[in-house]
């Protein structure tokens, strides 16, 4: 059988509703967190779907206390040139029916157009549906023979922080080595283009609390004598970013783009799609394009901030003031002593009364050099497939746990979306759309065919 051959075999196989059915029984599980269906999904659908193309599989327990489960799978051939690591995550945000437009339930996949509506379509029971199916299509278009090994990890707690992944990626670390490594998450940059991407942006969560005293005052009695905490919070923030959102402080700056980086960047258009936010062009770092600022910098964002009772405010002066921020941050940023930098700052700016809560949750910031041959080798192919040329991202604008495959295992990591902003991902009505999914579908099938055809090849060359 020959490339068009499989990828007309992708295309029949969208057309003919199989990968819709497909999705369609998986969305039907509930499988938010530590819901009962989370062991469902993975003993009922997952492991007989995996076992047909003969994975050997193994659930594993979180070693996390109460955190949800692992599936890990793999496929191992004889005489094996090298071998693929792939991942996806079964498990869904809350479902939230009631809010879910009328005619919509986020258990039954409901096709409206273009659309394929219900939880998980594109976060990412869509996303990991449509790689293995087209795994399964070159498995049958070969003979059952690729080449080349294939191993996953399947986890049902991403939505909650991915708790455990990185224990169980070390402790299964020999059962899981591999050489390189794809999967499918997140958005494109807009539904009609293709998109790479290398790594993601880190997450740096961090709170800023002043605490002044036991309880509130009235403030025609003690106004202009007592400090308002509300007031030193927003005064501190404001030292560390400016009202445009640039951020002040050198040492949460990233290292400058570099000249590959930014020729990647070059050519990405963002926010001109339907249903996109209006992007305020003086936001953030002066002299960056959009796609510069999204992808290349870090941004300080104040997500949530509170003092006194904002449903019912009194004239008194409140004893505390509370905000939630975050750091987005790339690769080679200072993300081990951010809480120092913002502690020293905020000292030297005499705000000794604002603490500094170190942060609950850190995704770490990963990329590999955009120069990858894996990366030229991964455009080529989807150009073959689809006659389209993809956008490259040198990270994810969001976080990702990326670490865990690019650090454990020391591999380079590709990561194609197969969803796209306005997809409602964790709100009510997410959708996958079908022309992208279509086209999805043809591009991991040709990506497996390549793999099987010139992955020796590439290997060899990276490694010089």
């Amino acid at each position: 059988m020959t490339r068009e051959v499989v990828l007309q075999a992708a295309l029949d196989h969208f057309h003919t509703g199989a990968l819709r059915e497909t999705l369609a029984r998986r969305v039907s599980y509930r499988t938010e967190s530590h819901h009962p269906q989370q062991m469902a999904y993975l003993n009922e659908e997952m492991i007989p779907y995996l076992s047909a193309m003969g994975f050997s599989c193994q659930v594993v327990a979180n070693p996390e206390a109460g955190k949800s489960p692992f599936l890990l799978a793999r496929r191992l051939e004889a005489d094996a040139a090298f071998t693929l690591l792939t991942y996806g995550h079964g498990d869904v945000v809350p479902g939230d029916e009631e809010n879910w437009r009328s005619g919509l339930n986020p258990w039954e996949l409901s096709v409206e157009g273009n659309r394929w509506y219900g939880r998980g379509t594109a976060d990412n029971k869509g996303q990991h549906s449509i790689n293995l199916a087209a795994l399964a299509l070159v498995l049958k278009a070969r003979n059952g023979r690729l080449g080349y090994n294939v191993k996953m990890i399947l986890e049902m707690g991403e939505e909650t922080g991915s708790p455990g992944l990185e224990t169980v990626c070390q402790q299964y670390r020999d059962w899981l080595a591999a050489d390189l490594f794809i999967a499918s998450d997140g958005p494109r940059v807009t539904a009609s283009r293709p998109t790479l991407f290398l790594g993601s942006r880190g997450v740096f969560n961090f709170t800023l609390r002043v605490t002044l005293r036991d309880g509130a005052h009235h403030s025609g009695n003690w106004g202009g004598l007592l400090s308002n905490p509300g007031i030193r919070l927003a005064h501190a923030i404001a030292s560390l970013v400016d009202d445009n959102g640039r951020i002040l402080l050198p040492a949460l700056l990233p290292p400058p783009l570099s000249a590959s980086i930014r020729h990647h960047l070059s050519d990405l258009a963002l926010g001109n799609a339907p249903g996109d936010p209006q992007i305020a062009p003086q936001w953030g770092e002066p002299g960056l394009s959009a796609a510069e600022k999204l992808y290349g910098w870090n941004t300080l964002e104040t997500l949530a901030i509170t003092s006194g009772n904002p449903e019912k405010p009194a004239h008194a002066i409140p004893p505390t003031a509370l905000a939630h921020c975050h750091m987005r941050y790339v690769p080679g940023s200072d993300v081990d002593n951010f809480a120092d930098h913002i502690r020293q700052h905020l000292d030297q700016q005499g705000f000794h009364d604002v603490d500094v809560v170190a942060p609950v949750n850190c995704f770490k910031a990963t990329r590999i050099d955009p120069d990858d041959p894996w990366v030229g080798w991964s455009l080529d192919s989807i150009r073959r497939s689809i006659g389209k040329e993809a956008a490259v991202l040198p990270n994810f604008g969001g976080g990702l746990p990326n670490a865990c495959f690019l650090d454990t295992f020391d591999v380079p990591t590709l990561w194609l979306p197969h969803s796209y902003p306005a997809c409602s991902q964790h709100a009510p009505d997410e959708h996958l759309l079908a022309d992208v999914a279509c086209e999805a579908l043809q591009i991991m099938t040709g990506l497996y065919w390549d793999l099987a055809e010139q992955g020796r090849e590439v290997m060899l060359d990276r490694q010089g």
